[in-house]
């Protein structure tokens, strides 16, 4: 086992304590009770002792050490895992569904199946390219000698996945990190549990245990579990503990892969459609009931068309959902802490003078009805904190420099979606907003590209995964210097001030 020196040791125990405190106060439901759901492989899902994690660990991280995943082993892990999943993709949906109350059957076969097979199809066909070693120039200075890149694994990857896309958030980093080389240690949310267990179920049919391992729990276990000393560490979550979880990773300084959230906009131009922008950006806000963490969180939009905005919305909504009650699209409130959350939201929103205009008559007991939220203001909770569901704050404005000033005198957000066909506008929004991506015309839909980075910037995160940038990410880029037998850098060895010496320092000190 593993050790550390005892100064390591206090600091990383003081950041497990803060990081335990942050996670629990972050905790959407009182801990599952570890009896109730009944794991994909029959039993109950229990919770890891936390006495668990670093043995665990060190069991991967010597099984990497003895034999590092080749070519052959990393393209069979792959295609192994995909295979899993597509056949369970039924089982998968049902076991999101029940851990949410209800959740559309189409969305979890989109955004949770459709999404990893498609991430693992790009990881395999471009394995082979992405692991040749790179040739890099030598200045002629050193010849003869030849120099490389070459992507080396880092070892073991700890993923903390999140509960709003469970099996997305945990499986496209595993697999990523799989296709890399590395050995990876699975921390799924307790409020989940059910997809917790099928995913250790997934992966039991797929990996041994000495390569890919589960852990289950709360805030208890998520603490313990940020200050492993991993060589890579991925939390997807909420800025706050994303911010604990730095703390706690600090001691053995792992690197890390921080995916947050935090309050995304989208802007609406004077001349774009309105039946476009409006259908577009319901699309992405309505998908998950606005839990997603690239959801438009609020829109900005032009004063004057306010009212045509609002109507446009109404309609595309409305089509989408053509009712609320029983209507097996419309996708629930995981639970009752987060729906108590956004009611809230609404009612500190409305005793400060906001209006809402909610879109279905009422609500469905976890189904919240998906409402607008005009004349709002600063000091509104809905506009300081990432909503999280179904509520769309809109903010009007003039001109199209106050809108870019209102985004950038906040936190920069994690997504930016602009809607409007002038391409010097586009560009303007591209050069003088800073966001971790951005949608022209669309919304979501730039996190599904395979081979384009997908992170925040500040607060709303740090680092890059999907396709070539999560392959590099959770790899070490090693250069390599090769020479052979010939050496002429014996030239510049000692003892120094030899006539040859003199020369080459005439020639290349200037």
């Amino acid at each position: 086992m593993t050790t550390f020196p005892h100064a390591t040791t206090t600091a990383a125990n003081a950041a497990i304590t803060a990081a335990n405190a942050a996670i629990s106060a972050a905790s959407t439901t009182a801990p599952a009770d570890p009896t109730s759901p009944a794991s994909a492989a029959g039993g109950p899902l229990r919770d890891t002792p936390v006495s668990d994690l670093a043995p665990t660990l060190d069991r991967l991280r010597q099984a990497w050490q003895a034999r590092k995943p080749d070519y052959d082993q990393r393209r069979d892990d792959l295609h192994r895992l995909r295979d899993a999943l597509k056949r369970r993709l039924p089982e998968m949906a049902d076991t999101v569904a029940a851990d949410f109350g209800h959740r559309s059957r189409h969305e979890s076969l989109i955004a949770d199946g459709m999404t990893v097979l498609n991430e693992i199809d790009h990881l395999a066909s471009h394995l082979r390219r992405w692991m040749k070693p790179r040739r890099v120039r030598v200045g002629w200075r050193f010849w003869p000698a030849r120099a490389e890149v070459r992507q080396a694994p880092v070892g073991v990857v700890g993923v903390i996945s999140p509960w709003n896309y469970p099996v997305n958030l945990a499986l496209i980093p595993l697999a990523t990190a799989i296709a890399a080389g590395n050995h990876v240690y699975l921390k799924p949310s307790e409020h989940t549990p059910r997809t917790t267990a099928f995913l250790r179920s997934l992966l039991a049919e797929v990996f041994p245990l000495e390569r890919v391992a589960v852990a289950a729990g709360g805030a208890e276990v998520a603490g313990a579990f940020a200050a492993l000393p991993f060589d890579h560490l991925v939390f997807t979550g909420s800025t706050a503990v994303g911010r604990k979880v730095m703390a706690a990773a600090a001691p053995n300084l792992t690197p890390l892969t921080l995916e947050l959230g935090g309050k995304s906009p989208a802007i609406v131009s004077a001349d774009v459609p309105l039946a476009d922008a409006a259908e577009r950006i319901a699309f992405g806000k309505t998908m998950n009931a606005g839990q997603t963490c690239v959801a438009p969180d609020y829109v900005l939009v032009p004063q004057d068309r306010l009212e045509g905005f609002v109507a446009a919305y109404r309609a595309d909504v409305q089509r989408f959902y053509p009712k609320l009650e029983n209507n097996p699209d419309y996708t629930a409130i995981i639970n009752e802490r987060q729906l108590g959350r956004l009611k809230g939201y609404i009612a500190d929103a409305e005793a400060k003078g906001a209006q809402l205009v909610p879109l279905f008559p009422g609500d469905q007991g976890r189904r919240l009805a998906h409402s607008l939220v005009l004349n709002v203001s600063d000091e509104m909770k809905l506009m300081q904190e990432e909503i999280f569901g179904p509520l769309l704050p809109i903010v009007p404005y003039q001109r199209l420099d106050e809108a870019f000033a209102y985004i950038n005198d906040r936190p920069r957000p994690l997504a930016l979606y602009y809607f409007g066909y002038d391409k010097g506008e586009q560009q303007r929004v591209l050069h003088e907003t800073h966001s971790g991506g951005v949608c022209l015309n669309d919304t979501l839909l730039h996190v599904a590209q395979d081979d384009m980075p997908f992170g925040g910037v500040g607060p709303s995160g740090m680092g890059h995964y999907h396709g070539h940038e999560g392959f590099l990410t959770f790899s070490k880029a090693k250069g390599v210097l090769i020479k052979q037998r010939f050496n002429a850098a014996r030239l510049i060895y000692p003892p120094y001030g030899t006539a040859i010496q003199k020369l080459i320092q005439k020639l290349f000190i200037r």
